[in-house]
């Protein structure tokens, strides 16, 4: 059963990540899609799991304080290391490449760590495994969406996205087969969650949402944002229940 689980994880990452480029045309649209997704991911996902997983280990305000560290973290290698700009002449070039790889690095961290919740849990419980699993499987599409769209947001071309998509396609089936071999406690998985949930809040509101805008009318993007987060809102509820 796993094995299936590890190969829908896989095929449902790489078919939304082919949807992003079968539509790049519509890139503002897809980036306001993805920037309430990723939002949606941190608020509805990931933070819920971390305060459930830490609760018993950790004080909400050390949870909150390594959410507000993740955010940090990334908004100082943005500014002192990706530089982040909107410019697209030839001096700048590099850096969006390299602040697009370095998102699509993140979130393909972030889907080995959902394949490695999979395996944990199932080692725990096949009950508790499946609701993982289920919950993790909702949102692999729109991370496959998500991970294209940091790629040509930053002026890659459609193979290094496929390539990256690849990878984060990959990364949960990983993540699953690691499990086999390592272990992680829950209140260093809560922090490290935490993390990441401060990562794609500033991912999604500093980084896609304004690009979504820039160049583009607002009132679709913005339609295309809500629409993200309320698909992550539902499809984690129906997965949770």
């Amino acid at each position: 059963m796993i094995i299936l689980i590890a190969l829908g994880a896989l095929a449902a990452t790489f078919f939304g990540g082919l949807f992003a480029l079968r539509w790049s045309d519509k890139l503002h649209l897809i980036l306001g899609f993805s920037a309430g997704a990723l939002i949606g991911v941190a608020l509805f996902d990931l933070m819920p799991e971390a305060l459930e997983l830490g609760g018993g280990y950790w004080n909400l305000d050390m949870l909150m304080l390594a959410l507000a560290g993740g955010f940090t973290a990334y908004l100082l290698l943005d500014r002192m290391f990706l530089m982040h700009c909107h410019e697209e002449d030839h001096d700048h070039r590099s850096h969006h490449a390299h602040r697009g790889r370095f998102g699509a690095g993140s979130l393909s961290f972030h889907s080995f760590l959902d394949g490695a919740a999979i395996g944990v849990a199932f080692h725990v419980s096949p009950v508790i495994g499946a609701v993982v699993a289920a919950a993790v499987l909702a949102h692999d599409f729109s991370d496959g969406i998500n991970t294209v769209s940091m790629i040509l947001r930053h002026g890659g071309e459609k193979r290094q996205a496929f390539r990256w998509l690849v990878v984060d396609a990959v990364a949960p089936v990983v993540g699953i087969a690691s499990t086999y071999f390592f272990s992680i406690s829950e209140s260093a998985l809560s922090l490290v969650l935490m993390v990441f949930c401060g990562f794609f809040i500033y991912i999604g509101a500093s980084d896609l949402l304004p690009e979504s805008h820039h160049k583009h009318p607002t009132r679709w993007t913005t339609i295309t944002t809500i629409i993200g987060m309320a698909v992550i809102y539902m499809v984690v509820h129906i997965a949770g229940v």
